[in-house]
């Protein structure tokens, strides 16, 4: 008898942790209608602002379409068929609105079954050069505005990939690209017997990396990397005339100066790196003729292996090489001065050269910068923008340069970059006589126009200022009022204060509209529809509430749409994103407005409320360390006030039954989730998709924390929850990509952390879904796990929990273990 039991209970436990091949499901119907909704079509305004392009993008690919030939190399995904990327959203239709009566025109002579992609206007905005991928190539196509019809450009397949695979010519007669390299052989084999081990050697020096995917693993990946990345950069004509520039290489970047002239080139090759992605592999830097030969050699730089950490450490020696946008031909880079360790103390950090054609002499230093370059804006000889930033306090300052007078940089902005309230918005950019973008300005240079989120203590609300940069006196065009969100898209004429925005509200989807702000008349361009228009409306609302160390937060609260006060509190799906601030201050400013339209994206919690639950969204999860203290010194005790306050305000509100909720994640908020069932007994279940459970395997950083597992083990350990494993008694569904592509979320990650809660007898399922990256894309796939989320949380979460009924929250777990 006892040998019968033991038996029976071995079987039980087999079953339990058993393996299965499940068919695809499908979620309730309600769920599934709005996950296949047709995406809203994309928007470009022609940069004179004469038309407006939209592009009808293609609804979510099937699993075989994800199932294509891929390769990962080097930090890329390859389509070996295609020689471009292998996962990417394609529109499938053009169509042409001449602005402002608009009128439409739909591009004839498209391909057919089109898949368009890489869809620039050129620099006189009458053509639109595009690429469409076939099953074996990416071709170079053109639409004629005036005609609105298209044709291929004959005789050129493109190397598509590292994106952007051509540009244009300020004339507007040619595009430089990135073409495939006729008679480069047969695919190498990349199953070969190898000739010896695979060997990686240091000397010691210091050569840290962060935690890459899809690195180069053995020789025969460097020989298909090399053959795949292979290009010829060559001159394309609008009539089709082709000619090479330079010579076949690795060829990353290939970009025409603003007068048409010369082509910076940017060519990575050998030795590459086993332990980091090509965007470090040595790359030398050259300026062609336009007619071809190398005009100067600028640089060879070596591989990028002993950079520090630090998010703001940088790679000595010259570094993003570009063209000055508002000079004929004058390159610029920028060089470190503190050997690019941000720890070092150094006065400046980076100083910023240029050098004009014809490229002989000495360069020309433009700016000493005290703070790590972060970007320039180009305007007139007159004025620029440059911008830097330090990590260590999330501070950033933008200059104004006057590269006429060569004076020194004048402080324009000084801020902390997480203090969303002073944020100014981003200078608005417009192109110059040589078809290039700079900054909209007055025929003096003194004046700049920015379009800023508008966040403030009501909720964002966008707005469009005019800026004199010499009085720093702002005249403010015109900003968002509710109950609208409206945000700026293009200025259409400075003088006139003539806008493009694109408008919407709790229950208009986002359109189009050209509005005088001025007169503040509006007239609409685009009329795309409620896609939810059946469900009766979205009931949001974004509550406001503390923290118990006094920070601020906010949720969006969505309640079913036939939900009423009487209904009393609901079953809840709680959805959050952890964020490091360094002041408490900028980590209590409201996020978001209550003004949007809800576009439910693949990974949205909002599904829910057509299933009966209260759904609390983009909730607030602070992580604070002012002043010295790094965020994650107080990680989980953080983690859990916030979790819990937002939970204490549902119930408070009465629409959140507090032993009934879930919390999920995907990514940061996956490790979050893990975290709050280690850590809380606040929830019933909860679902962690395509996270990190282990941070011993991300020892040099992740996310936020800039310190390496040497530099804080205890740090590491207490955010693992892998090590908590034994604590967790709370259901946790587990959901992984295959093919994760992103930094520290390995697939291993789940399959590890499964192993572990299984091995202490945890409730656990662990759903790999063939095929997909970081983000999900095949229908299949989505349906299937929007069937595995709702289905965890019908079994243990809806019902309200009675004695004997499994399981309870988190239980046995006391909080802050």
């Amino acid at each position: 008898m006892k040998q019968t039991l033991l038996f029976v209970a071995l079987a039980l436990a087999s079953l339990a942790a058993r393996a299965q091949d499940l068919p695809y499901q499908l979620p309730p119907k309600a769920i599934a209608t709005l996950a296949e909704t047709p995406p809203t079509p994309r928007v470009s305004i022609s940069p004179d602002g004469q038309w407006m392009l939209q592009l009808d993008v293609q609804d979510m690919p099937t699993i075989a379409d994800l199932s294509q030939p891929e390769l990962r190399l080097a930090g890329l995904r390859i389509n070996p068929r295609t020689n471009g990327p292998s996962r990417v959203t394609y529109a499938t239709m053009l169509r042409l609105k001449r602005l402002p009566d608009g009128k439409e025109l739909l591009i004839q002579g498209l391909p057919a079954n089109a898949r368009i992609s890489e869809v620039t206007w050129s620099p006189d905005n009458t053509k639109i050069a595009f690429t469409h991928t076939t099953n074996n190539h990416i071709e170079l196509w053109l639409a004629d505005v005036a005609s609105a019809s298209a044709r291929l450009v004959p005789n050129i397949f493109l190397n598509g990939v590292f994106g952007s695979s051509y540009e244009w010519v300020s004339d507007s007669k040619a595009v430089i690209a990135r073409a495939i390299v006729g008679g480069r052989g047969e695919v190498p084999s990349a199953t070969v017997a190898p000739t010896g081990p695979t060997i990686q050697e240091n000397s010691g020096r210091t050569a840290a990396a962060r935690t890459y995917q899809d690195l180069l693993k053995n020789p025969a990946d460097e020989r298909q990397f090399q053959y795949f990345a292979l290009s010829q950069a060559v001159r394309v004509t609008t009539d089709g005339r082709m000619q090479p520039l330079g010579e076949p290489g690795i060829i990353q970047q290939a970009s025409p100066s603003p007068n048409g002239r010369y082509v910076l080139v940017k060519t990575r090759h050998r030795p590459f790196s086993y332990t980091l992605p090509v965007s470090s592999f040595p790359v030398r830097v050259d300026i062609l003729s336009i007619d071809g030969p190398v005009v100067k050699a600028l640089e060879d730089l070596p591989l990028a292996d002993n950079v520090p950490t630090s998010f703001d450490a940088a790679p000595t020696g010259p570094r993003a090489h570009g063209w000055r946008e508002d000079a004929p031909a004058t390159v610029f880079w920028v060089e470190a001065q503190d050997g690019g360790d941000p720890k070092t103390a150094a006065p400046i950090r980076d100083k910023v050269f240029a050098l004009a054609a014809p490229f002989e002499g000495a360069p020309l230093e433009l700016a000493a910068l005290p703070m790590r370059y972060a970007g320039i804006y180009w305007g007139t000889d007159k004025l620029a923008l440059v911008q830097g930033y330090r990590w260590a306090d999330r501070h950033e300052t933008t200059w104004t340069l006057d590269l006429a007078t060569k004076t020194s940089l004048t402080v324009l902005f000084d801020r902390s970059s997480q203090d969303t309230y002073t944020d100014p918005g981003t200078p608005y950019l417009k192109r110059n006589a040589l078809g290039r973008q700079v900054l909209a300005t007055d025929p003096t240079s003194s004046t700049i126009y920015l379009f800023s989120n508008g966040a403030s203590p009501e909720g964002d609300r966008p707005f469009v200022d005019e800026m004199n940069v010499r009085t720093k006196k702002i005249l403010r065009w015109w900003r968002s009022e509710a109950p609208f969100y409206e945000q700026p898209i293009a200025i259409l004429d400075e003088s006139k204060r003539q806008l493009v925005t694109r408008r919407e509200s709790v229950t208009d989807a986002p359109n189009y509209f050209l509005r005088d702000a001025r007169s503040n008349r509006l007239t609409p361009l685009t009329k795309f529809a409620n896609p939810y228009a059946s469900l009766g409306g979205l009931k949001k609302q974004v509550l406001k509430y503390k923290r118990a160390d006094g920070v601020d937060l906010t949720a969006n609260l969505y309640l079913p749409p036939t939900y009423k006060k009487e209904d009393g509190p609901l079953p809840t799906l709680l959805e959050a994103y952890p964020v490091e601030f360094k002041d408490k201050k900028d980590a209590s400013q409201v996020k978001g407005s209550p003004y949007t339209f809800t576009r439910l994206s693949w990974g949205s919690p909002v599904f829910w409320v057509t299933q009966g639950y209260a759904v609390l969204q983009g909730t607030s999860i602070p992580i604070v360390g002012e002043g010295t203290k790094e965020p994650n010194d107080t990680y989980t005790e953080q983690l859990v006030a916030s979790a819990k306050a937002a939970i204490d305000e549902g119930q408070r509100l009465g629409v959140v039954d507090p032993k009934r909720v879930a919390v999920m994640g995907h990514s940061y908020g996956a490790f979050m989730t893990a975290n709050l069932l280690a850590h809380s007994n606040l929830f019933r279940a909860g679902i962690a998709r395509s996270g990190a459970y282990n941070r011993t395997l991300t020892p040099f950083g992740f996310q936020g924390e800039e310190r390496t597992y040497w530099q804080a083990p205890e740090v590491y350990n207490a955010m693992s929850p892998f090590n908590y494993a034994n604590k967790i008694k709370t259901p946790i569904l587990l959901i992984h990509g295959e093919a994760d592509n992103n930094s520290g979320t390995f697939p291993i990650q789940s399959e590890r952390f499964y192993n572990a809660l299984k091995g202490h007898g945890a409730t656990v399922r662990y759903v790999v879904l063939p095929a997909e990256s970081h983000g999900y894309a095949a229908r299949e796939s989505i349906m299937h796990m929007l069937w595995e989320m709702n289905s965890w949380l019908n079994k243990y979460v809806k019902t309200p929990a009675t004695v004997g009924s499994a399981p309870v929250p988190a239980g046995a777990q006391a909080p802050g273990n």
